[in-house]
């Protein structure tokens, strides 16, 4: 079921209908949530959870072709030591790496883990459509299956939703059949709870295949609080609309405890459905080391030296 028939009026009209989002009742029940512990017995699951949730992410100008299959081979192969460690969801790097990933990946037994490009003027989302369009284009003709595309924030916060809504359905016509779609809001910028709610729905009702909170750019990025604003309007989308949407938060995700909590949110709010990194990613580069050696801990009781993981 479609929530908009794609004209600025029924598009304003829907968002109209949003009910309000509860800042302190969000706040409140992220904090409570992220008190949960969970069994050591479950520990091991949640970990491989996480690590096989992960888009391994290098997003630096210094990147260079060396360190872009380093993390290739890190995502293939997380412990090399380990062959039950899962694969990680995907590898995220900037256009021009896109190729250099694809084919390392393919030549090193990493055939299904896809790549996923930053497009569309990353970070800041300020380029015309016509350069938006051909940053999609080169991604995809260079191997991406995965397109992770930024709102114009400034167009948002001032009120051109007609804008923001058609270049996300304009860009989500260039990856039909050829890659997903994932719509950065960065929410640092989106200043209240409201404002990401709507985005997310914006995103959603556009064609977005994930909704991803930040550019990992902009302080703040995925908080606890946001994320859990954007696991309710997926569950909410649908239970209207009987379609799953991914959420992928990103920046400032760095730690095994951190990510727990991120599972934690996504179980009690979004439900078990979401629990599997066709529907929930998460954007980081430092996080991955931390599960390799706190899941060692687990198999040896004891913490590895400094030497154990890589430094990416």
């Amino acid at each position: 079921m479609a929530l908009t028939d794609g004209s600025l009026s029924s598009i304003k009209g829907f968002l109209r209908t949003l009910s309000p989002v509860d800042q302190v009742g969000a706040d409140a029940r992220a904090a409570m949530l992220a008190t949960r512990s969970i069994k050591t017995a479950s520990k091991r699951w949640a970990i491989d959870m996480a690590i096989s949730m992960i888009d391994l992410t290098t997003l630096e100008g210094a990147d260079t072709d060396g360190k872009v299959k380093a993390i290739c081979n890190k995502a293939i192969r997380p412990d090399p030591s380990d062959p039950t460690v899962p694969h990680v969801g995907a590898i995220c790097v900037y256009n021009d790496m896109v190729s250099i990933a694809r084919k390392h990946l393919d030549a090193s037994g990493g055939h299904d883990i896809p790549v996923a490009a930053v497009s569309t003027a990353f970070p800041s989302g300020r380029a015309s459509l016509e350069v938006k369009e051909r940053d999609t284009k080169d991604a995809i003709a260079n191997g991406a299956t995965e397109i992770d595309m930024v709102i114009d924030r400034g167009a948002f916060l001032s009120g051109d939703l007609e804008k923001v809504f058609s270049e996300i359905v304009y860009i989500k016509s260039l990856c039909e059949g050829k890659a997903h779609l994932k719509v950065i809001l960065e929410t640092g910028e989106l200043v209240t709870y409201d404002n990401v709610r709507k985005a997310s729905f914006l995103a959603m009702a556009a064609g977005a295949d994930f909704i991803k909170t930040s550019t990992g750019k902009v302080s703040p990025a995925a908080t606890p609080p946001v994320v859990l604003v954007m696991l309710e309007a997926v569950r909410d989308y649908y239970q209207m609309t009987g379609e799953r949407i991914g959420v992928k938060p990103a920046g400032g995700i760095r730690t095994t405890k951190d990510a727990i909590k991120q599972l934690v949110l996504v179980k009690e709010t979004a439900g078990d459905e979401w629990l599997n990194p066709e529907l929930f990613r998460i954007g980081a580069s430092a996080l991955l080391n931390d599960l390799l050696m706190q899941r060692k801990k687990l198999t040896s009781g004891h913490y590895e030296g400094p030497n154990y993981v890589t430094l990416d």
